[in-house]
């Protein structure tokens, strides 16, 4: 009987780095620069090593950043990019040189985790991807494989099929935060905790409301003004969650993100990937790796949830 070769280990928090160059959707203050090494650095120095980005980040800005200064420190980083299946690209074939690419923006030989950024069944099947994902791990390319954005039939199916090359599938990367609960009702998080899938948890914040950063007639640069939680009435009806974090926070001395992470932290197999264009932010952030969310303050934050 062949061996399973085992998930990878992923760290409690993590930084998610889409802002880290991607002008187009976050603005002309996404550009490289003292924020973002400031950001970094900060990171690094409160102990997160757990850096994701993308090819399609700023057509590979976001992967150069993390690369250039990850080469820089001399650390020892836990890297984590994705394959873009777009249509037209090729299928499963162009997944080994998008890897190649990547691997050299990221100045790294192998990356610890490759996921596939969406399932298009158009472009490749599951089964061919994952098929070019186990390639590439047999090559010492990638450690682990991941998924990112998979609904539950989805991520079934890429576990199934990288289990048949006896290779357990390590995460699924999709948006979930105390606002955005999708994934506690389209049974992506009863099917990570089934398989034991990490589920990556990005747009924690979701994108600064959960910070308290932005209400009803924020002016926003970038595509991302266009985004549906940014209009007044999606602002608007996120305000009752936003004083409750806020107020939890006051009762613990701490930051209102670190509440929103923690809330995350405390789900069996989450991970969240915060961003941060700072060093301030990005101390903030992991701060939350220095307490715990009681139950009776998670509790409260579910019960909105569910309102």
């Amino acid at each position: 009987m062949t061996s399973m070769r085992p998930a990878v280990r992923l760290p409690a928090l993590g930084v998610g780095t889409w802002a880290w160059g991607d002008t187009a959707y976050w603005g002309p203050g996404a550009a490289a620069g003292a924020g973002v090494v400031d950001a970094f650095v900060a990171s690094l120095a409160a102990g997160v090593r757990l850096f994701d980005t993308a090819e399609v980040y700023g057509h590979g800005a976001s992967e150069k950043s993390v690369g250039v200064l990850g080469e820089r420190s001399g650390e020892a980083l836990v890297l984590a990019t994705k394959f873009a299946p777009l249509r037209g690209r090729g299928g499963a074939r162009a997944l080994r040189p998008a890897l190649k690419a990547s691997l050299a923006r990221l100045r790294v030989p192998r990356v610890d985790l490759y996921q596939v950024h969406w399932a298009d069944f158009e472009e490749a099947s599951i089964d061919d991807l994952m098929g070019a994902m186990a390639d590439v791990v047999a090559e010492d390319l990638v450690a682990g494989v991941g998924v990112s954005n998979f609904s539950a039939h989805e991520l079934r199916a890429a576990h199934a099929a990288l289990a048949r090359r006896g290779i357990a599938l390590t995460s699924n990367q999709v948006r979930y935060n105390a606002l955005h609960r999708d994934p506690e009702r389209d049974g992506v998080r009863d099917a990570c905790l089934e398989l034991g899938v990490t589920l990556l948890a990005y747009g924690p914040l979701e994108q600064g409301i959960l910070a308290g950063t932005y209400a009803p007639g924020a002016v926003l640069a970038g595509r991302r003004a266009q985004a549906a939680w940014f209009t007044d009435d999606a602002l608007r009806a996120a305000q009752p969650l936003v004083a409750l974090l806020r107020d939890l926070a006051a009762e613990r001395g701490v930051p209102m993100e670190q509440v929103a992470l923690n809330w995350l932290r405390a789900k069996p197999g989450v991970v969240p990937l915060p961003g941060a264009r700072s060093g301030a932010q990005a101390a903030r952030n992991a701060g939350a790796l220095a307490w715990t969310l009681d139950a009776e303050a998670a509790a409260r934050i579910d019960r909105w949830g569910r309102g």
